[in-house]
């Protein structure tokens, strides 16, 4: 199913309803809004673009960017959806490997991204004439005919280890994704309204699938980003609103809360994911903003469907399992299966530590132009996520750490979240993030960046104490590196790799 055909339906019934806003100013109504996406699908195919090809978008949050994507649905072309922070010289090098013949952009970062993009590569602006000649063209009656094993949406994944691998998604993966959310994560209704605040090319432009086939409303904030503030006066003064947001948006939000004296009147919805969540951040979220929270985990591979934690389970505290399961990442959204597997492919019982594998309607055919990375990524049938994991007798799943993240010290397994956890239930402690130091005699040592909340005070020895009275002593940090702040990559994840890149220069010196 093209997602197109979700577009041009709700302009069918609901031709009226508001669509696209910026801020609180609606700039397109349903009607509006397909007929744009309409014409320039009709202008790609006119400029040569067929069904099949490749066509990139490159620019920060804002409206134009979905009538972008929608244009190059109706023509049945594949999306590139590339992270407007990346450096050109990033995007230029995903927009050879996609072999992407077009780019949607924007001024501002088409003017550097131009010369470095292959011979051939044409761009348009959205602010400049060609767009607008592109949307006044005639529309297409209706979208290009899709089917389910088309690719529609190649992403490409972040690349902490390397070079981006393009995770090629088709329209069952994304049909199936937007199914499950509504089966299993929320509900969306006509009067609600979708925020951009997080990146539109990765997890917070995935959801815009449900609330276009619902004809809800669209929101992209006056800053086209992520702004505390600014979120909490748009809930009061568009709500119902539902957004996506990694753990340390979260984490931000309910600090501005907090300080306003606000609960996030209007927030109908927060979901979050990306990274983890620490048990204490999410009681402390659950205080202040109640019951608006809902865990889900994915990956680009899968994306935003593996498991969910729904918002009776986050709100929960009568279970007598609560605290487990809020600090678990749910259990298996209805289009997957989940097991916890062993090195040698057999899943593990209950209780044990193995890596996280999912099946599915939801996981990816396969990465884009790089047979070798899918074949050891899915095997049998399989997705490997690289993510260590285990798995209760009910079904829910909790995330360890990513299986190169995993320390290992005098050969005994260390799972940096687990020290994390302690280290945060300290009231002084605002971030922390652990990594293994290479060592001659023990292999790895444990080593935990904190950040300290700002105007307190902690100790070494304070931190030493608190693990000592929570964990094994083999698991507490050898050192504390107390920093300003964590590097994070676009999307909020912590850079672990960066921080182990810390700690050699450290050595060397």
């Amino acid at each position: 199913m093209n997602p197109a055909e979700w577009l041009h339906r709700a302009a069918t019934r609901w031709s009226d309803r508001p669509a696209l806003f910026t801020g609180e100013d609606l700039v397109a109504r349903y009607a509006d809004f397909d007929r744009a996406a309409a014409s320039i699908g009709a202008a790609l195919l006119a400029q040569g673009v067929a069904p099949g090809d490749r066509v990139a978008v490159f620019m920060a949050n804002r409206v134009e960017y979905l009538i972008a994507l929608y244009g190059i649905w109706y023509a049945g072309a594949v999306a590139v959806p590339i992270n407007a922070k990346l450096h050109p010289k990033e995007a230029a090098w995903i927009i050879d490997h996609s072999g992407a013949t077009r780019v949607i952009t924007d001024d501002s970062l088409g003017a550097e991204l131009s010369p470095l993009l292959p011979d051939g590569v044409a761009t348009v602006s959205v602010d400049g004439p060609t767009f607008a000649r592109m949307r006044q063209a005639a529309p297409m009656a209706r979208p290009a005919q899709m089917d389910a094993e088309d690719l529609l949406w190649l992403f490409y994944t972040s690349g902490t280890t390397g070079k981006p691998k393009g995770v090629a998604l088709s329209c069952g993966n994304i049909s199936a994704m937007m199914y499950t959310y509504l089966a299993d994560v929320d509900e969306v209704r006509a009067e609600d309204a979708i925020l951009y605040a997080a990146p539109m090319s990765h997890g917070a432009g995935l959801y815009n699938f449900m609330h276009v086939l619902r004809g809800s409303r669209h929101i992209v904030p006056d800053s086209g980003g992520f702004d505390a503030a600014e979120i909490l006066q748009l809930g009061k003064a568009m709500g119902p609103i539902s957004m996506f947001a990694a753990p340390t948006m979260v984490r931000r939000l309910v600090d501005a809360a907090r300080a306003g004296n606000e609960t996030g009147e209007g927030l109908r919805s927060i979901v979050y994911a990306g990274g983890p969540m620490y048990e204490a951040d999410i009681l402390d979220a659950t205080e202040v903003m109640g019951t608006r929270f809902i865990q889900i985990y994915g990956q680009g591979e899968c994306p935003m469907g593996i498991t969910v934690l729904p918002r009776e389970d986050v709100s929960d505290r009568a279970h007598p399992r609560w605290r487990d399961r809020l600090n678990s990442v749910g259990f298996a959204q209805s289009a997957v299966s989940v097991r916890i597997l062993g090195e040698d492919g057999h899943e593990l019982p209950p209780g044990e530590i193995g890596e996280i594998a999912v099946r599915g309607a939801t996981v990816m055919s396969g990465y884009w132009q790089n047979p070798e990375a899918t074949a050891k990524t899915i095997r049998d049938g399989w997705l490997w996520t690289g993510d260590m994991g285990r798995m209760d007798q009910d079904g829910y799943v909790t995330l360890q750490d990513r299986s190169k993240d995993m320390i290992i010290s005098g050969g005994s397994n260390i799972y940096p979240r687990e020290v994390e956890e302690v280290l945060l239930s300290h009231p002084s402690v605002h971030e922390v993030a652990v990594v293994g130091q290479p060592h001659e005699e023990w292999g790895e040592v444990v080593i935990a960046f904190v950040v300290v909340v700002p105007g307190a005070e902690v100790a070494s020895a304070d931190l030493d104490a608190l693990c000592l009275d929570r964990i094994a002593r083999f698991k507490r940090p050898k050192a504390y590196r107390f920093v300003e702040s964590l590097p994070k990559n676009n999307y909020g994840k912590v850079l672990k790799t960066e921080l182990r890149e810390r700690l050699a220069v450290e050595a060397d010196r």
